[in-house]
């Protein structure tokens, strides 16, 4: 019926801290309030953790729109040390925007801010045509990146539970190994990796858990089919899992018998590749510099053209998130690593017809330099 609730939210000091920082931004923006509507947002701003909600934050006070759903998850929440500090709850009888607009109209918001990555045309467009028909003054103002530019760098609290999701992959790994053998489909595998992350304590896992074997190492998102991995193959082995809404992202590639000569020489290129992207995070670094030590190694050892996709991604509430680790690009500008931001590296090669290789682990970007979080042995495994 509702979300399960989870063991470790942020202290409402915490949200404080956080509802400051956005209230700072609104206020260079010019705006009188900001409605959220993302629940990965809405969870970072008021420990909602439910599905379905609004929020609209003021200057003041934030204001939690949700249905029948979950008023008593909510009641329960405010009753504890992780409360969402100056809340009001908003009943939500029958429609979410109705329910908006009306919190809107009544506390005499001017000038009011919406996550336009998050928000349909046809959304937005309803709200126009409702704040008409009731005659309230209200401007609607697009903004980009707002909430999310604040989870770049994460807190004390986040930090702690990304270093805890990362550590647990430790324990899941042995089962994985176990599974895997000439004989077996790449789907059963994948069934062993989803529940070992249960087993160590994991939510579910953070996305569709990939094993990509022989040939299928070359579809750098491949999903886990029916084929049968057989004696020789490479495998791709990309999961992860949420702890306490928090995700940790892993990457290794593994050989079923002894690995040829060409499977030695591509995978020690990514894995330096990935060493060359680590030792080059540090704060004041462009993340695009990290994916370019990564792509120079690559380039040099002849797999240039093998190598596609970005070297990382962030991580936190969502498994992909701020910053990229990737190529300059016009809609996505390079951001400046700071202290606190999480990210993959993962360089990969992947050639067609034969495989691919892809390594990944998560870094906490430090005041000196980096701490890989993720434990599990980079070395190329021989089953």
């Amino acid at each position: 019926m509702g979300d399960s609730p989870v063991t470790n939210l942020p202290l409402s000091d915490v949200l404080l801290r956080r509802h400051q920082r956005l209230r700072e931004a609104l206020a260079s923006l010019g705006l009188d309030a900001f409605v959220v509507t993302p629940p990965a947002n809405i969870r970072y701003l008021s420990n909602h953790i439910g599905s379905a909600g609004i929020l609209v934050l003021t200057r003041t006070a934030a204001h939690l729109l949700v249905d029948f759903r979950y008023q008593e998850s909510v009641r329960a929440l405010q009753a504890s040390d992780a409360r969402c500090p100056d809340l009001r709850v908003w009943e939500v009888p029958a429609s979410y925007e109705e329910a908006l607009v009306g919190c809107l109209g009544e506390i005499g918001a001017a000038a009011v801010g919406f996550e336009a990555s998050h928000v349909t045309v046809a959304r937005h467009d309803w709200w126009l045509e409702a704040i008409a028909t009731r005659g309230l003054n209200i401007a609607l103002r697009p903004t980009q990146h707002v909430v999310e530019n604040l989870r770049m760098v994460k807190d004390t609290a986040e930090i702690a539970t990304l270093r805890e999701a990362a550590a647990r992959l430790d324990r899941v790994m042995p089962a994985i190994l176990a599974s895997i053998h000439a004989g077996v489909a790449e789907r059963d595998v994948a069934a062993v990796i989803e529940t070992a992350l249960r087993e160590a304590g994991y939510e579910r896992p953070a996305f569709d858990t990939i094993v990509a074997s022989g040939p299928n190492g070359a579809l750098p998102h491949h999903r886990a089919g029916a084929r049968t991995i057989e004696m020789g193959d490479l495998v791709v082995l990309d999961f992860g899992g949420f702890l306490d809404g928090y995700c940790c992202d892993l990457t290794r590639t593994v050989s079923v018998g002894a690995p040829s000569p060409e499977a030695r020489r591509v995978y020690n290129a990514v894995l330096d590749a990935q060493a060359a992207a680590i030792a080059a995070v540090k704060p004041g670094v462009e993340a695009s510099a990290v994916d370019a030590a990564a792509r120079t190694l690559l380039a040099e050892r002849g797999l240039g053209e093998a190598f596609g996709h970005g070297t990382g991604h962030g991580l936190g509430l969502d498994v992909h998130e701020d910053p990229r680790v990737g190529k300059p690009r016009v809609d996505s500008p390079s951001v400046a690593l700071q202290p606190g931001m999480v990210v993959t590296i993962e360089p990969g090669a992947y050639l067609p017809g034969w495989g691919g290789v892809r390594i990944e682990d998560d870094v906490l970007v430090t005041d000196a330099g980096c701490e890989v979080l993720t434990r599990v042995p980079r070395a190329l495994i021989a089953l």
